[in-house]
């Protein structure tokens, strides 16, 4: 029975010492693997440390403590970690490993980098930060030699693209950014964020990444003094996050990739509040969807390469013009599907102004519900829009502009048609100048299309608003003194050419001016050539020769101009109203005689013209249909010199109804 015992005890101590001596084994392993990295870093010209390791076997637990790595000198980056747990370790192969869970506490990362021309350093600090089931490489990849901003972002996100992990938690990130900090002004920005959360990592794409609270404040120097801007913003999630394109846009062996990446299914924020001096702007929420890029366009690097090294001097006009070709690229290589910004409001010393929605989907732009206060008084609108809105092309077309010392040509003027297809107001309620009255605006509606060359062949204006009358105003004065103290207007002119059957048609063309007179106009042109839209006057001219004048008519309703006509003329002329109508009639009558004495066809439009003055309220009527083919500028010309030979060559209809 002793010796029984004894051997159990032996077994025990041998087996006690074979399991504390495979515990040793696996944290020298551990150690030795450690080593090796660290070691890595050092032979690529860095500085890397760290303090105790411990492994405990039964949990498959690795401790380090005190790390400090300074990647090279190159990179000027600095890490420290104060202490790293992980849990659950695991070795796939000489290359990977896994843990159910690291811990790292009191990080700080530092990296002073090249933005462009200028420097810039940035400091981030985080007290704890926690990854589960996280997969990634034994040995992190070699640092770029360049410390630009674009080569450092590229280099984390290969990092990034290689590691998988079910979260990462860091409750709260301190960063200070310092640019220009070699000058005797530089400028500084602190940022706040808490709550940070990235769920389901997989190879540079991330399912979801929230943030619940972001605060930031930011100090410029500007000549004679220092400007602060704050803010907060809260709920920023981001959904679908993918790096494979971001990475091909920084890879210069990949730069011609014509394809489109996505990079976000959505970003969204809750309230957004910035202030700078007396200047405060609240946003109740803004969305962005579906954002990607093309990478042969969006090239990051390019544009950082060409900031100024000063941006007090203001760039050569040519510099300017080739900055901004490089953003329209840019922004060319930049695609969103649809932006809303939700309830906004700006408060400055004159008052508070509201936006209810700013929204922005497939290149239309709109504004809705503006209420802002205004010298005049309280300015609000239901609807401001801009049709196929293309940032690219307004850059574009703003680069062509700038050239000093020359005047635009006015093909270049016009390439403005091609940077949107229409604008749209409703609903404006305006202070009329400095008086009690208002503007009302329903609608005012301006599209154009089809464009041959720089020049619109097609358009539309569309506008429907009530204004005061002007008593300073020598061409209202009429208006005025007939006690007229508002005038409604419904316009609706529409044109368009068709290139197949040559015809240009002004169709619709009514105005409506309320309780004064509502007018109509159709006229056609035959016979128009394409080479008529062009900003060359000599060969506008030249292709004008071809046109040919079509059906042209009028007509005008009178809801009560008539009447205004006949009481001022009886007031000029100390006349009864009876008196003064008659009068008009009579010269009417006169002036026809002469007129007929030419052109008989002439008579029926005079007899007309007459019979709308002698009865209030009537409908005048007046077609005009050439005999043949009437050349416009050949029309024109007669028109000058001799009017009545002009209308001879016209079938005259005329007619009155009520």
């Amino acid at each position: 029975m002793k010796r029984i015992l004894i051997g159990l005890i032996v077994a025990a101590v041998l087996a006690a010492g074979g399991w504390f001596g495979f515990n040793l084994y696996a944290q020298h392993r551990a150690t030795a693997e450690i080593e090796a990295a660290f070691e890595q870093i050092r032979k690529q010209g860095g500085k890397a440390s760290h303090g105790k390791i411990g492994f405990d076997l039964p949990s498959r637990t690795l401790t380090i403590e005190d790390i400090a790595v300074e990647p090279s000198e190159q990179s000027r980056m600095q890490i420290k970690l104060a202490r790293v747990k992980a849990t659950g370790l695991r070795q796939g192969n000489d290359a990977q490993f896994s843990a159910d869970t690291i811990d790292v506490s009191d990080i700080e990362f530092s990296i002073d980098s090249a933005v462009g021309p200028s420097r810039m350093k940035a400091n981030y600090k985080a007290t704890q930060a926690t990854i589960r089931d996280y997969a990634g490489a034994i040995r992190a990849r070699a640092l770029p030699a360049s410390n630009a901003v674009t080569d450092l972002y590229r280099f984390g996100l290969e990092q990034f693209s290689s590691i998988s992990a079910s979260s990462i938690e860091v409750p709260t990130i301190a960063v200070t950014i310092v640019s220009k900090p070699d000058t005797a002004r530089p400028e500084r920005g602190d940022l706040g964020y808490s709550g940070l959360a990235m769920k389901n990592l997989r190879r540079g794409k991330v399912e979801t990444t929230k943030v619940d609270r972001l605060a930031f404040t930011f100090k410029t120097a500007q000549p004679g003094k220092s400007d602060q801007l704050t803010g907060e913003l809260s709920n920023l999630a981001m959904s679908d996050f993918d790096a494979a394109g971001m990475l091909i846009a920084l890879d210069p062996d990949k730069a011609n990739d014509d394809s489109y990446h996505p990079l976000y299914r959505q970003v969204s924020t809750g309230p957004y509040t910035v202030a700078s001096g007396d200047v405060r702007l609240q946003v109740e929420g803004i969305s962005i969807d579906d954002i990607g890029m093309q990478p042969s366009k969006f090239r990051m690097a390019e544009i950082l390469a060409m900031l100024p090294q000063d941006p007090s001097v203001p760039p050569a006009p040519a510099q300017a013009r080739e900055m901004m070709e490089k953003l329209a690229g840019f922004y060319e290589g930049l695609h969103v599907a649809k932006i809303e910004i939700g309830k906004t409001s700006i408060t400055t010393p004159q008052g508070t102004g509201r936006i209810n929605v700013v929204r922005y989907r497939d290149g239309d732009f709109a504004v809705e519900g503006v209420d802002t206060p205004s010298p005049q008084g309280q300015f609000k609108m239901e609807r401001f829009a801009l049709k196929s809105f293309s940032v690219v092309n307004l850059m574009r077309w703003a680069a062509g502009l700038t050239n000093p010392g020359q005047t635009p040509s006015p093909d270049q003027m016009l390439g403005l048609f091609r940077v949107l297809e229409g604008a749209e107001i409703k609903g404006v309620v305006s202070p009329y100048k400095n008086t009690r009255q208002l503007v009302t605006v329903d609608t005012i509606s301006l599209d154009w299309g089809q464009l041959v060359g720089s020049i619109p062949s097609k358009g539309n204006l569309v506008v429907r608003m009530v204004t005061p009358t002007d008593p300073d105003s020598p061409a209202q004065e009429l208006l005025t003194m007939a006690g007229v103290d508002k005038l409604a207007i419904d316009l609706d002119l529409g044109a368009a050419w068709t290139e197949s059957s040559g015809v240009f048609a002004l169709a619709p063309a009514t105005i409506d001016l309320g309780n004064l007179a509502r007018a109509k106009a159709r006229l056609a042109l035959a016979n128009v050539p394409r080479g008529l839209f062009t900003t060359d006057p000599a060969q506008a001219m030249s292709q004008a020769e071809q046109i040919e004048t079509g059906a042209i008519e009028f007509s005008l309703r009178d809801n009560g101009v008539v009447d205004l006509v006949v009481a001022q003329f009886s007031k000029m002329q100390n006349l009864s109203r009876d008196a003064a109508r008659s009068t008009i009639v009579e010269m009417i009558r006169a002036q026809g005689e002469k007129i007929a004495a030419s052109n008989l066809d002439a008579r029926v439009a005079v007899d007309a013209l007459a019979s709308f003055v002698e009865t209030s309220g009537q409908t005048l009527t007046i077609r005009l249909t050439p005999f043949g083919k009437l050349p416009v500028l050949q029309l024109m010309d007669v028109l000058e010199n001799e009017p009545i030979i002009a209308l001879a060559q016209f079938r005259i209809e005329a007619s009155t109804g009520l």
